[in-house]
């Protein structure tokens, strides 16, 4: 029995997690509805523009999100992560574990440097938009891999948000080329649409001759596999993942389990903020399919996990919340 169920390897981000309207996003130039990288000083200047009574600082990074709900409700999780020895990292540090989640990183050992910060901004239409500053993370590599936990989980997790970095890059695989030596099952998601229409080539490098589990949405689905329809992309994906899912927003999910094609009913809720939504489908569904449960079952525990997230601020549910999805299923 392996000892992790998901080995995750990503950012380490700490959100900065904000109210603003439609004005602002225009006013500041801002893109919305994507995952932008800037410099330390852009950042801090959109956020001394933002007239707020209280901001949220919460752990971060989108692998992350999805181990920490794969431990929150009762499986086991490891993070591959690189933070800084200020304030920043001993606060992700301290979150990770309070979220039961382990890493090889402690405070002693944590390097000088800044710590990745991710500044989250909803609008009221719920839709997200992120300007990061990665800090440290910037130069998360190879060095950060842990072979013997790899070695001893089901599976490998990893975020597509490193592909911009060569070290990254090098990190990703590097962690798929001892999960498959070692028969460990290799997971990617895609993780936002700017990483697949950018990075296309990145993306196909990291990918290389498949994956065992794909995580993405249907318009990273249909750029990377340059079709107009969904039906299309699902079958071009068939040749790049033994199976995955295709999250649907408010329309549910779409699940491919190798051998037939699953439709997920979402939980029709009230959207206020849609961060982590895609990152708590996948550690919810993780989850079910590490402890016995059919991609259905998995599918639709992720799904209702989901409709929690983005009824909320924040990417992430309390311990307790997410117990109360699952035993709602379970």
């Amino acid at each position: 029995m392996s000892k992790y169920d998901i080995y995750g390897i990503g950012n380490a981000l700490v959100d900065l997690v904000f109210e603003v309207d439609e004005k602002f996003l225009t006013d500041n130039q801002v893109e919305k509805g994507l995952m932008t990288l800037v410099e330390e000083d852009r950042q801090k200047e959109l956020i001394s523009q933002i007239k707020v009574s209280e901001n949220m600082m919460k752990g971060g990074g989108s692998a992350a999100n999805t181990v920490v709900a794969a431990s929150q409700f009762g499986g086991s999780s490891y993070y591959a992560c690189k933070v800084s020895n200020d304030e920043f990292g001993t606060f992700y540090l301290k979150d990770l574990a309070t979220n039961g989640v382990d890493t090889i990183l402690t405070e002693a050992t944590a390097p000088e440097g800044l710590t990745g910060r991710c500044l989250v901004m909803t609008t009221p239409d719920a839709e997200r938009t992120m300007n990061t500053f990665l800090g440290i993370t910037s130069d998360f590599s190879v060095a950060e891999i842990d072979e013997e936990a790899i070695k001893n989980s089901t599976y490998l997790y990893t975020e597509g948000y490193l592909v911009p970095s060569q070290s990254g890059r090098d990190a990703m695989k590097k962690g798929m080329e001892i999960a498959r030596a070692h028969g460990v099952k290799v997971s990617l998601s895609f993780s936002d649409p700017s990483m697949v229409k950018f990075f296309n080539d990145e993306m196909k490098e990291v990918v290389g001759e498949g994956v065992d589990l794909l995580f993405c949405n249907e318009e990273e689905a249909m750029l990377y596999t340059a079709t107009d329809s969904l039906l299309d992309a699902r079958e071009a994906l068939k040749a790049i993942a033994k199976k995955f899912v295709i999250t649907l927003g408010q329309n549910g999910a779409m699940i491919f389990d190798g051998d037939t094609f699953v439709d997920i009913e979402p939980y029709k809720v009230e959207a206020i903020d849609t961060n982590g939504a895609g990152d708590m489908f996948a550690g919810a569904f993780l989850y079910g399919i590490t402890h016995g449960h059919s991609f259905a079952e998995s599918g639709k525990l992720a799904s209702l996990a989901a409709s929690k997230v983005v009824s909320q601020f924040g990417p992430r549910l309390e311990k307790a919340q997410a117990l109360e999805v699952l035993n709602h299923l379970i």
